[in-house]
């Protein structure tokens, strides 16, 4: 199960399309109504603190039974949701025992998207605006007082420094901490981003963490440049100074490998080297020596821990 958390897809499957009769272009799946529970992935262990998880990218280009190519997820198709859920489960099981974790299906963008700078300029208002509606609905009538985490990864990440740009105070007052995941944040989104406050340390609530996986700087995926925000979650610090993990860098395995990962201070992500099993190459824009599909792996236990301790610090005193 884990193997199917943070890989994609293999490209463009012949699906038929199930979703709902309304009104919208023939390439262009149905709305999610996130009124309907089945829109949603939940754990509802009742805990005092939630987890509001956005998912990567789980699907390629497909072929309706009309033979219409869509590049965008159906949500009520049940052979699109079944990857989508297993990232969410997947994740779920990684960091969410002590918290309830909601995460969205939502009509995300294909994995040919990201090929090409205009085509996602093009594409993620859709998923984005999904989203959004998503977080609404959760804020306002899932959700209206406990705090809450938001986690994103890959194009979720991508998804989540939006939801931050157009965050209000009401709502960042119940933010422990946003989690962009395997994805970069320029200065200019820092500047004009009110609430998108990068984190300093292990336990500093309201803020921002981000990182990106790389042997080296070159091998970064070429959506992915600079980041002005990036902290080493190994020993939460924001400084180059290497930190040591020791952790399975392939699913489904017991071998461990000693990794040495610290920031490189000139681009702002993050190198790790140490890895011995072979790269998985990500189709179509992946890089020998990228990381991008173990960015939560890698990281698992790190990461678990730190939501605890943010969420504690966030209970003893609201920042």
């Amino acid at each position: 199960m884990i193997r199917k958390l943070l890989t994609i897809l293999s490209l463009t499957t012949v699906i038929s399309s199930c979703g709902k009769n309304d009104d919208h272009p023939a390439d262009i799946p149905p709305q999610p109504q996130y009124q309907d529970t089945a829109q949603w992935y939940v754990s509802d262990r009742k805990a005092d603190v939630d987890i509001f998880y956005i998912i990567s990218t789980e699907i390629g280009d497909y072929i309706t039974d009309n033979g219409i190519t869509r590049h965008f997820a159906d949500t009520y198709n049940d052979s699109l949701r079944a990857p989508m859920l297993a990232e969410m489960t997947g994740v779920d099981a990684i960091v969410g025992d002590k918290f309830n974790f909601f995460s969205p299906y939502y009509r995300q963008c294909s994995l040919q998207t990201y090929a090409d700078d205009s085509t996602i300029d093009a594409r993620m208002p859709l998923p984005t605006e999904d989203v959004r509606r998503a977080f609404n609905h959760y804020i306002k009538r899932i959700n209206p007082s406990r705090p809450f985490i938001i986690a994103g990864f890959s194009q979720g990440a991508m998804i989540a420094i939006e939801l931050l740009k157009e965050m209000d105070s009401q709502t960042y007052s119940r933010m422990i901490a946003a989690y962009v995941i395997g994805a970069t944040i320029d200065s200019a989104t820092v500047h004009a981003t009110k609430y998108l406050v990068p984190t300093q340390g292990a336990d500093d609530t309201g803020v921002t963490i981000c990182y990106n996986s790389v042997r080296e700087p070159s091998c970064a995926l070429d959506m992915f440049g600079h980041s002005a925000v990036c902290i080493n979650p190994v020993s939460w610090t924001t400084d180059p100074t290497p930190a040591t993990l020791i952790t399975e860098t392939t699913f489904n395995t017991t071998t461990k490998d000693t990794l040495t990962v610290r920031i490189d201070a000139a681009t702002g992500l993050l190198c790790v080297e140490g890895v011995t099993a072979n790269d998985y190459i990500l189709p179509l824009i992946g890089k020998e020596g990228n990381y991008h599909s173990r960015e939560i792996w890698f990281y698992r236990d790190c990461l678990k821990a730190n939501m605890e301790a943010r969420a504690e610090k966030f209970r003893n005193g609201k920042h």
